[in-house]
């Protein structure tokens, strides 16, 4: 199953997320460059938690070093998979987040749920000489944050089904509890980052994104610059939408709803629209006029059932106007 995106929009443009992003793919690219060693860089920077606790590899990495580990583990990657993998989850989940809890609250709880499941990997394997790298922890809280924000939201999944693919809705509840026993059970198989994959890091910090939501959002909301906030409203609705058409009283034809902004209702828009009837999904591009107003509907001819004569009815797309 590949996420696509959720369906819950966030009111502004997730600067904070897309900067981590930005930073992420920067030290990458760093990482790979002519010049630093990857190897040495990852031996430096990132997480072993055998630094804490051998006296001679305290000694000779000194504790401030050790430290600061901690932090810059996350923004280090051990391929390109593991970088787009981590940046897509979350490009997905931290928007939402960071609608909720403000740029600079969203900021401090990320960078403290990737320390704290830094340590519960730490404490967990303290002998472990296998340096950790990746966002994943971090991430892992931001998906903790979501399950507990978000649960009645839908995940928009790509599930590859030899060449016809499938794109359905998935309960976040579903998907993100499914990959967190996933990650337990990983945890409680393995020894250690055990396949390079520091599964309890990724439990710790989903475990900490659910407790840490709740001590942030007692804090004052210093990050929702108002500001700021009017600037990055966003403007356009999601271009991927999963429709789920019902017969029109009375018709043979269907009808579903099409949810675009004011602003994409007065410019004009396309949109790339999944049409869900039973178990078969047929995906398409729409094109929405300008000028167009909530509760008019769009034509899409010969979409709709079968008539006994082997006509095909049409399917209407009424507009639906998002509001906030």
């Amino acid at each position: 199953m590949i996420p696509l995106r959720d369906t819950i929009r966030s009111r502004t443009y997730p600067l904070v997320t897309y900067l981590l992003i930005g930073l992420n793919v920067l030290i990458y690219l760093l990482q790979h460059s002519p010049g630093p060693d990857p190897q040495r860089l990852i031996i430096t920077y990132g997480l072993i938690p055998a630094r804490f606790t051998h006296p001679a590899l305290i000694a000779y990495f000194g504790w401030g070093s050790n430290l600061i580990s901690l932090l810059t583990y996350m923004f280090l990657h051990g391929g390109f998979w593991h970088l787009l993998g981590n940046m897509w989850s979350l490009y997905i989940f931290g928007d939402n987040i960071e609608d909720r809890l403000g740029p600079l609250r969203f900021l401090g709880f990320y960078l403290l749920a990737g320390c704290l499941s830094g340590l519960v990997h730490l404490v967990l394997h303290p002998d472990s000489q296998i340096p950790t790298v990746g966002a994943s922890g971090a991430i892992a809280g931001v998906m903790g944050a979501y399950f507990v924000l978000y649960p009645g939201s839908k995940i928009l999944t790509l599930i590859p089904i030899f060449i016809f693919p499938w794109i359905i809705e998935i309960p976040a509840f579903f998907f993100l509890g499914i990959w967190f026993v996933l990650q337990f059970l990983g945890a409680a198989g393995a020894d250690g980052a055990s396949g390079g994959i520091a599964w309890w890091a990724h439990v710790g910090g989903f475990i900490a994104g659910i407790v840490l939501l709740k001590a942030f959002e007692f804090l004052p909301t210093t990050g929702r610059l108002t500001r700021l906030e009017a600037a990055t409203t966003k403007k356009r609705s999601h271009r991927l939408q999963v429709i789920y058409p019902r017969r029109i009283p009375g018709s043979p034809d269907l009808q579903g709803r099409l949810r675009i902004s004011a602003f994409e209702a007065l410019a004009g828009t396309r949109k790339i629209v999944t049409i869900a009837s039973g178990l078969r999904r047929r995906t398409l591009r729409v094109t929405v006029p300008p000028g167009i107003q909530a509760g008019k509907s769009l034509r899409l001819r010969g979409l709709g059932p079968v008539f006994p004569d082997g006509r095909r009815g049409d399917l209407y797309l009424q507009i639906e106007l998002e509001t906030w």
